[in-house]
């Protein structure tokens, strides 16, 4: 294994732009795509033979095209694309065209596609999967809008160079704002040098119930003296430490697992699919910002749409009534763009809402959604307002406290010196992951 391992390390160092080391750890070639395909031709076979398919063949031929589909790249050999950050490419600019051909068609399209995303948000999120769809959609359309409002919006003449600046400012900062909430959301790191080195893992007993005892695992303790007063001990003081199985680390208050990242994150708020990443300590507050400045940007953008399209109607009643907008399609189009954006914007002002409302009464987003399933909240308009009334300090001092957090990064995290046998490494904690 050690050789094989080496001879990949090897020939990726003396790749070319246009070659790779497939998932068999042969290499290839971007050009050789279509040759030795044959999963592809064993499925494609049977079916024309009207013979039933093997269970693992569709998956089998997804995985060979997904490893074939690669671009060329200066450094490393050819890097593997997702297929997830495609559809948003085509369908976008497709589905938006079609909408600004009538007023019907754009009804039919614009209540759809939230439809849709929503659909598949709910597909992939049963399925506790990474994918690049939502930030592919997010970032595809913050840049299609900026380009129409070049293309459609900026030639009519109705935009002034300092509007287009300021336009043009606030699509950089939330890209700047948006790059640095993905770098990291503030991930548990093992303290190994508290750990012990030889650790003893137990399956869980038949007849306990691991989502008992408020969603903790019990652990259990061998003592290398034998005694029994000793283990006992241990295990009380084991049992009240958060210890997560996955990752092998004991967490802080307020950190969680995330079984989509697959990590460990302080002060985990929830994953968003919009950014592909999780809202954590480190990132939390740049995530906010992000937030906010993309919908000034909209906000500010929107408005500058309309009075180009419809010059003589008030803002607010152009979104609604705009007569003469399908005369022309390029003024349709501006006008679907604008209806689009102001979906978005009304779904992300919403995040942006309970966001400000979690973090005024000192709850995430994870604290809240446990404490309506076990009851311990107290929930108020509509639900838009959870009080645990467990970390509260008030407001001042809740906002002083989600202002400074990232301060506390540098605290080493808890060492578990007394977790020498613990249970279920293959456990996950439903309490924690559902």
């Amino acid at each position: 294994m050690k050789k094989r391992a080496n001879k990949v390390l090897e020939e990726e160092e003396t790749l070319c732009c246009c070659e790779y080391v497939n998932r068999h750890g042969d290499r290839s070639h971007v050009a050789a795509c279509c040759c030795d395909c044959e999963d592809l031709d064993d499925t494609c076979d049977k079916f024309l033979k009207r013979e039933p398919q093997k269970p693992e063949s569709l998956s089998q031929v997804a995985a060979d095209v997904t490893d074939r589909l690669r671009v060329p790249w200066l450094w490393g050999g050819a890097r593997k694309v997702d297929l997830s950050i495609i559809p948003p490419l085509v369908l976008l600019p497709v589905l938006l065209h079609i909408a600004a051909l009538h007023f019907l068609l754009g009804m039919v399209v614009l209540t759809a596609l939230p439809g849709l995303v929503l659909w598949y948000y709910y597909f992939t999120h049963r399925k506790k999967g990474r994918t690049l769809f939502f930030l592919s959609l997010a970032l595809f359309s913050l840049a299609y809008m900026y380009y129409l409002f070049i293309t459609e919006v900026l030639p009519h003449g109705d935009v002034g160079l300092v509007q287009l600046a300021v336009v043009t400012v606030g699509v950089v900062l939330t890209l700047v704002a948006l790059f640095h909430t993905k770098r990291e959301p503030g991930i548990v790191q093992p303290n190994q040098d508290d750990v012990h080195s030889t650790v003893t893992y137990y399956s869980p007993l038949a007849d306990r119930d691991p989502a008992l005892n408020g969603g903790r695992q019990d652990v259990t303790v061998a003592n290398r003296a034998g005694s029994s007063e000793q283990a006992g001990t241990k295990l009380k003081e084991s049992s009240r430490r958060n210890w997560c199985p996955v990752c092998r680390v004991v967490r802080p208050p307020r950190a969680g697992h995330c079984r989509i990242c697959g990590v460990c994150v302080l002060r985990l708020d929830h994953h968003c699919v919009w950014i592909n990443s999780c809202v954590g300590q480190a990132n939390h507050r740049s995530f906010l910002l992000t937030l906010f400045l993309f919908l000034l940007t909209s906000l500010y953008g929107i408005s500058l749409v309309l009075q180009c399209v419809c010059p003589k109607q008030h803002v607010f009643i152009a979104l609604l009534y705009c007569p003469g907008v399908y005369n022309q399609f390029s003024t349709a189009l501006c006008f679907t763009c604008a209806w689009y954006s102001s979906i978005v914007t009304i779904g992300l002002l919403h995040l942006l809402v309970v966001q400000v409302i979690n973090v005024s009464y000192n709850v995430t987003e994870r604290e809240a959604r446990f404490a309506l399933r076990d009851k311990t909240a107290r929930r108020a308009y509509w639900g838009l307002v959870v009080d645990t009334g467990v970390y509260s300090r008030g407001f001042c001092g809740n906002w002083a406290e989600f202002m400074t957090m990232g301060e506390k990064l540098g605290a080493p995290p808890p060492a578990p010196t007394d977790l020498v046998a613990l249970q279920g490494v293959g456990i996950q904690e439903k309490s924690e992951n559902e």
